[in-house]
């Protein structure tokens, strides 16, 4: 994997964009060819940890697997020549909110939830709970540094990860996504999450802007290490379709 574009938080917490690189050709360079890109955030509430995890944890898979490869690449062999290309093209950020991770808070240094402080037609300033949207719209280091990535790479399709609802929430056109990824998860696809968003993500990116959108409501309940089978399904289907 590399690194695209970073930022820090108000903590001075790195904020990262990582693009896990695909497959390798016949003389070791790394194939650019791309169907569509695939933008995956994990960590939007601090104390929602589980996307860090499991992001993580693929994209360590994913680097160690690259290394077997590239030390046993035989440049005889033409099947390797096409390695990833055809693929989409896979970023993360895993940790969009590193100071509610560590204070183990929804909300991030500042107070504000991030899913309610993007820059959407129905964003209001609200009273300070849990659930606080900013001062104003896009106020925040965090929502800014979404708004950058999707204004310098233009995703095809957004996977966010959540909990603890056990759903797939989407926004925009993403019900045939919505409904695959169910299938591998075995949750409950659900179009409307049940009350009001104002200045959320799912309305900004999807609504708003036409992208699909996922909200993935990760079960809290289980082992971590239980949902790394189903969600490396999801990132393989993602990365291949």
């Amino acid at each position: 994997m590399q690194i695209l574009k970073k930022t820090y938080s108000k903590n001075n917490n790195e904020i990262t964009l990582f693009e896990k690189l695909l497959g390798i050709d016949t003389v070791g360079q790394v194939c650019p060819t791309y169907n569509k890109t695939i933008l995956i955030i994990g960590v939007f509430h601090g104390d929602e940890p589980q996307g860090k995890f499991l992001i993580e944890d693929y994209l360590n898979k994913a680097n160690e697997q690259r290394t077997v490869n590239a030390k046993t690449l035989n440049p005889l062999t033409p099947t390797l020549s096409h390695g990833g290309r055809g693929r989409n093209r896979m970023l993360f950020i895993p940790c969009l909110n590193p100071d509610g991770l560590n204070n183990d808070t929804r909300q991030n240094a500042n107070g504000v939830d991030l899913n309610r402080n993007f820059p959407t037609k129905n964003w209001k300033k609200t009273e300070k709970n849990e659930f606080f949207g900013g001062e104003k719209a896009a106020s925040e280091i965090e929502t800014k540094f979404v708004v950058e990535v999707i204004e310098e790479f233009s995703p095809d399709i957004i996977l966010t990860i959540h909990a603890p609802f056990k759903v797939v929430n989407y926004d925009g056109p993403a019900e045939t996504i919505a409904r695959k990824i169910s299938e591998i998860i075995n949750y409950p696809v659900q179009h409307d999450i049940g009350y009001p968003t104002p200045g959320s993500f799912g309305t900004y990116a999807g609504v708003e802007r036409n992208i699909p959108t996922i909200t993935l409501e990760l079960d809290e309940d289980i082992d971590i290490a239980e949902l790394t089978t189903p969600m490396n399904k999801i990132f393989k289907y993602l990365a291949l379709h």
